[in-house]
C-alpha cells in the first residue's frame, strides 16, 4: 500500500466511493441517501433471548470494547463511566456488552480492564447499567425498547493483568503466534480442568450480570482471546481441541451451564468469523505488513481456507447453526485479531504506531466483512446477526449501513471507535440531521496507541476531554519515539 490510496474523507460524493470501488474491484451496498428513522436503520428488530421475545427499538449497536481506564482492583472510574453515558445518549437500542469484562483479574488484557469476580464488582456494573438506562431514556424519550448486554472475557494469549507484563495463558501450540511470547514471561497450556473451572468463573459473572439488571451476556469467541483461540485449536490434544465438536466444547458448555444457573438471562456471542495468518511490518521506512512465512497450509485460523489470507465459512455456518440449536439467537460477527491481523479487523488508514501500514485499502477489509456477515445472515435467518467493520466508511457509514440493512446483510450494526469521538452518531442519523464531519472517527488509532504506551483510552485527537488531559503531551512523546525506532 502507498499513501496514492484516497482517504475515505476525500471521497467527496457517494459517487465518488462507489467509482473508487469500482477501481478496487470489491462490492459495498449503498443508498443515494440515508432515509433516517423512517427507514430500515429505524425500524424495531425482534429479537429471541432465553427464548423470550424482546423487541429492539432500532438497528443500531455498540460494540463492546476494552477499556484500559478501570482501576487497578477492576472497578469504573469517572472516565468509564462518562463512557457508559455515552453508550446511553447514542440512541442505539441495543448495548452490546458496553465493554470486555473480565471473568478473573488474571484473565484482564490490560491491568485497568474492568472484572466481574465479586459482587462489589457486579454492583459497580449495575450502577453502570442504570446509567446507561437512564442517559438513553434522556436522549431517546423511552428505554423500554432498549437491550443491555454484558461482554465476559478471559484474554488468553494476551492476558495482561498487571504492571509487570504479559501473563499468557495459550489454548495449544500455534506455530507463528507462539514464537511472538515475550521470551521473559512464563507461559501456560490451560488444562482441560483449568477450562471446567473457567466455565464455572464465566457462570459465576453472569450470574453477577443477570443480578445487576443486565438483559443478555456475550460468551466473547473473538480477537485472538481464549474463547477465539479455542475456536482454531486445531493441535490442542484431548477434549478440548483437534475436531470442530472438541474446538467448540468450551462454549458449548458455557453456555448450556450459564443457562442452568441464569434462567431467563439472554445469551449472545461475539466470534471472529474468519482469521488470516499473523502479519508483521515489512522492510523500510513504510512498514507495509506482510504475512509470516508458511510452511505448507495455515490450519490454524477460524473461518480460514487454508491458504492463509483467505476465508471459508463452512465451519462458522456450523458453529452458527451450534448457536442456534443451543437456544442463542444472537450474534455479533467480527473478524481476526487487533494483535496479529488488524487490518482485517479494524480497517484503518492511520495504524497504531507500534503496528504496521496497512496491506490493502482498508475498505477491501470493510467490504470483506460485510460481506462474510451477509453470508452468515443469510444461513440462519432466525439469527440476529450484527455486523461490524463500519467505522472506516466514516461520512458514508450510513449509505452502507442502510443499504446492509435493507437488503438482509446484517440485523444491526454495531459501533465501536466511532462512538469514542461521535457516542450520538446514530441518533443524528435517525433524526435525519446529518453528520458532524467535525467529530467523525477518521482512524487515527490513537484510543490504541495511548493504552499500549500505559495511558488511558480515549479519542485525544477529537474529544474535548482528552485533548485536554496530560496524556495526550505524552502520547504525542510515544508517537515521536516509535516513529525514530521504526526509521532506524
Amino acid at each position: 500500500m502507498t499513501r496514492a490510496i484516497p482517504q475515505v474523507k476525500k471521497l467527496a460524493t457517494i459517487d465518488a466511493l462507489r467509482a473508487h470501488l469500482d477501481e478496487l474491484g470489491v462490492s459495498l451496498p449503498t443508498v443515494d441517501e440515508p432515509t433516517g428513522a423512517a427507514g430500515p436503520l429505524g425500524q424495531p428488530l425482534d429479537v429471541t433471548l432465553a427464548g423470550q421475545a424482546r423487541t429492539v427499538g432500532n438497528r443500531f449497536t455498540i460494540l463492546p470494547m476494552e477499556g484500559w481506564d478501570g482501576t487497578t482492583d477492576g472497578l469504573p472510574t469517572d472516565l468509564v463511566a462518562r463512557r457508559w453515558r455515552h453508550f446511553g445518549e447514542s440512541g442505539a437500542k441495543l448495548i452490546w456488552g458496553g465493554e470486555a469484562v473480565a471473568v478473573h483479574p488474571d484473565g484482564r488484557a490490560n491491568p485497568h480492564q474492568l472484572t466481574v469476580h465479586t459482587d462489589a464488582h457486579g454492583e459497580a456494573l449495575a450502577e453502570l447499567r442504570a446509567s446507561v438506562v437512564t442517559a438513553h431514556a434522556e436522549a431517546m424519550g423511552t428505554a423500554e425498547d432498549l437491550v443491555v448486554g454484558l461482554q465476559l472475557t478471559h484474554s488468553g494469549r494476551f492476558s495482561r493483568p498487571t504492571e509487570e507484563g504479559m501473563a499468557p495463558v495459550i489454548a495449544g501450540p500455534h506455530p507463528l503466534l507462539d514464537p511472538r511470547l515475550p521470551a521473559d514471561r512464563p507461559v501456560a497450556t490451560i488444562t482441560d480442568a483449568q477450562l471446567d473451572e473457567l466455565t464455572g468463573l464465566f457462570v459465576a459473572a453472569a450470574v453477577r450480570a443477570q443480578a445487576a439488571g443486565f438483559d443478555f451476556v456475550d460468551v466473547k469467541a473473538c480477537h485472538g482471546y481464549l474463547g477465539h483461540e479455542l475456536l482454531g485449536a486445531v493441535d490442542r490434544p484431548g477434549p478440548y481441541g483437534g475436531s470442530f465438536e472438541n474446538r467448540t466444547r468450551f462454549l458449548r458448555q458455557t453456555i448450556g451451564a450459564v443457562q442452568q444457573a441464569a434462567p431467563g438471562l439472554g445469551i449472545g456471542v461475539r466470534f471472529s468469523a474468519y482469521d488470516f495468518v499473523p502479519f508483521h511490518p515489512g522492510p523500510g521506512k513504510e512498514r507495509i505488513g506482510e504475512p509470516d512465512a508458511l510452511d505448507g497450509p495455515y490450519r490454524h485460523a477460524f473461518g480460514g481456507d487454508g491458504t492463509g489470507q483467505g476465508i471459508d465459512l463452512a465451519e462458522p455456518k456450523a458453529l452458527l447453526d451450534l448457536l442456534a440449536g443451543l437456544g442463542v439467537h444472537l450474534v455479533n460477527v467480527t473478524a481476526g485479531s487487533p494483535y496479529y491481523v488488524p487490518h482485517i479487523q479494524r480497517p484503518a488508514w492511520f495504524p497504531p504506531s507500534d503496528g504496521y501500514q496497512p496491506p490493502e485499502d482498508p475498505l477491501v477489509g470493510v467490504a470483506r466483512m460485510i460481506a462474510a456477515t451477509a453470508e452468515l445472515e443469510a444461513h440462519r435467518s432466525d439469527v440476529a446477526v450484527t455486523g461490524s467493520g463500519y467505522t472506516y466508511l466514516q461520512d458514508w457509514l450510513a449509505h452502507v449501513a442502510e443499504a446492509v440493512v435493507a437488503g438482509g446483510g446484517a440485523a444491526s450494526i454495531g459501533l465501536g471507535r466511532m462512538v469514542l469521538s461521535y457516542p450520538d452518531l446514530p441518533r443524528d442519523v435517525l433524526h435525519g440531521a446529518g453528520l458532524d464531519r467535525r467529530r467523525i472517527c477518521r482512524t487515527f488509532s490513537d484510543c490504541t496507541t495511548a493504552p499500549r504506551a500505559g495511558l488511558v483510552s480515549g479519542c485525544y485527537p477529537l474529544d474535548d476531554l482528552y485533548k485536554g488531559r496530560p496524556e495526550r503531551i505524552e502520547l504525542a512523546a510515544v508517537k515521536k519515539r516509535l516513529r525514530v525506532e521504526a526509521s532506524s
